[in-house]
């Protein structure tokens, strides 16, 4: 059989392990020769510049990896490659498909694949080979006692965001997650070093690993966490991970890792005991705290807390509680997800029971619930909209800790009433920055010129000064780069440098660019 294995990816920075692993089933799997080609995709892309790039190959048969991200574009896309190529065969995998199987068979699809492809996509291939008849829904299989490296992987990245998986599943129980007790099946030690090192050389700057909870075995973690600290690399390393699991060893040997080397993703959820018992998620939530204090404490790796707005139980006062307890650690990223109801987790099914409502369309994201109203959830799309734009992008931190400060403001009601103000969809940085500023200039107790100096330091460390918006240029600053060149060493370009209103001058370097935040040091003449 010739197959084309399609991924259909949210952006083009992001590659897809998923098909890769499907061939890579093949090669070790099937017992007929196949030939198999990879075509990777975005959700942006034409529907029909897609199929043609799949029609081009003549292929027999077809597999697509569906994902919450996709699932949306792919109706109209399997119509595209029903009229370029009538007689191929088409077959769907992925989270989307197995749980809404026939909605896919009415809509273009032959098969349905369930559970890990890379023993059943090959298998159905040997049986089209063999003019044999398949189940249209292709039941789960055993699942494999570990899984091949992809062929090819790596040289397709060209720089993109690259992924690894060295456990599957998950051993916890949390009611939102498809990989809800699961339980956990590991890469041998040997294999998953050897794919690390190989990513380290890819060229990639990312490397995420997919495993659900990388430090669910914390001595397995610890060994992987020493591997990647001393290979001799440039990559960053990401890991979603449970705070409250680290131990006194894994967390001094994370103090010693090279300055971004390691970005650690820890899902709190929620701090509201009842919510997270809801959906049977358990957490140390007061060690989970310290831990993340610690890690950040040395300040060499970027940090990730989640917070997931809509779970059962937590009103509006409440997720603020949690916003703000889970901004006061201080990562890096705060990020505000919403409650989705995926296609075959526990809570979707309890979802009608619970009177919890979501949309019909991925990703399923909840409207109204019992304990928050649609009018609630617009509040809480109007913080996430600011804490995206501006903390998590280390945007404004000056003058959003300034204000915060001189106001008294609470973090969730300065991020809502600052998202109701600015909603930023696109905006230009500059003309955002004047928005900001004057949001935050309206707050109680702030000075307009100190609230300037704020935003002027904020400017040069994003953007090392460049294109600095008419309301934060100062005439005396042409004065004051001498000054700063001579405390410097070097020469200056004119947008590195500033005056405050303060009447002080402050600079970047090019070249001191924190491995951890992305942002210049500001410093002061």
């Amino acid at each position: 059989m010739k197959a084309v294995l399609l991924a259909v990816n949210s952006k083009y920075v992001h590659s897809s392990l998923s098909v890769w692993a499907l061939a890579a089933g093949v090669s070790r799997y099937a017992k007929r020769r196949h030939s198999v080609e990879i075509i990777e995709a975005t959700i942006h892309q034409g529907d029909r510049e897609i199929a043609e790039r799949v029609a081009a190959h003549a292929p027999d048969a077809v597999g697509v990896s569906t994902y919450i991200w996709n699932a949306a574009k792919l109706p109209g896309l399997l119509k595209a490659l029903r009229e370029l190529m009538p007689g191929a065969v088409i077959a769907l995998g992925g989270p989307e498909a197995p749980h809404n199987a026939e909605y896919w068979l009415e809509n273009g699809a032959d098969f349905v694949l369930r559970g890990e492809g890379e023993v059943s996509f090959p298998a159905l291939l040997d049986a089209l080979e063999a003019g044999e008849t398949a189940e249209r829904i292709i039941p789960e299989p055993a699942p494999a006692a570990d899984w091949a490296e992809p062929p090819g992987y790596i040289d397709a990245l060209n720089g993109r965001l690259a992924y690894l998986e060295t456990s599957r599943g998950c051993p916890f129980k949390c009611a939102f997650c498809l990989s809800a007790g699961s339980g956990v099946r590991f890469l041998p030690l040997d294999a998953a070093k050897e794919r690390l090192e190989r990513l380290s050389r890819s060229g990639a700057s990312t490397v995420k690993l997919v495993d659900r909870t990388f430090n669910c075995d914390a001595k397995r973690a610890f060994e992987l966490f020493e591997y990647i600290i001393g290979l001799d690399t440039e990559c960053c390393f990401h890991f979603e991970v449970a705070a409250d699991l680290f131990d006194g060893g894994t967390l001094s040997l994370l103090a010693a890792a090279p300055a971004g080397r390691i970005q650690l993703e820890a899902g709190l959820q929620s701090f509201y005991a009842p919510a997270l018992a809801a959906v049977c998620r358990k957490t140390d939530l007061t060690r989970a705290e310290e831990n993340i204090r610690t890690l950040l404490r040395k300040g060499n790796i970027h940090i990730h807390a989640d917070l997931i707005a809509g779970l059962p139980h937590e009103t509006l006062p409440r997720f603020a509680d949690s916003f703000n307890r889970a901004y006061a650690l201080g990562a890096h990223c705060l990020q505000l997800g919403f409650l989705k109801l995926l296609r075959g987790s526990v809570l979707r099914e309890q979802a009608e029971q619970l009177g919890i409502r979501y949309a019909a369309e991925p990703p399923y994201e909840i409207t109204e619930s019992p304990w928050l109203s649609a009018d609630d959830i617009k509040i809480l799309k109007h913080a996430e909209n600011a804490l995206r734009h501006t903390y998590n992008k280390g945007r404004f931190l000056y003058a959003l800790k300034y204000t915060l400060s001189a106001s008294g403001t609470r973090p969730f009601e300065l991020y809502r009433k600052l998202g109701e103000y600015a909603p930023n969809s696109g905006t230009d940085l500059g003309a955002y920055a004047a928005s900001v500023f004057d949001f935050c200039a309206e707050q109680p107790g702030v000075d307009r010129n100190e609230l300037l100096d704020c935003v002027t330091r904020d400017w040069l460390g994003m953007v090392k000064g460049k294109n600095m918006p008419p309301f934060l240029r100062n005439p005396d600053g042409r004065r004051r780069q001498a000054a700063a060149e001579k405390h410097l060493g070097h020469a200056l370009r004119r947008d590195e440098t500033a005056v405050l209103r303060s009447g002080k001058a402050v600079y970047v370097d090019s070249a001191d660019r924190d491995p951890v935040t992305g942002l210049y040091k500001v410093y002061d003449t």
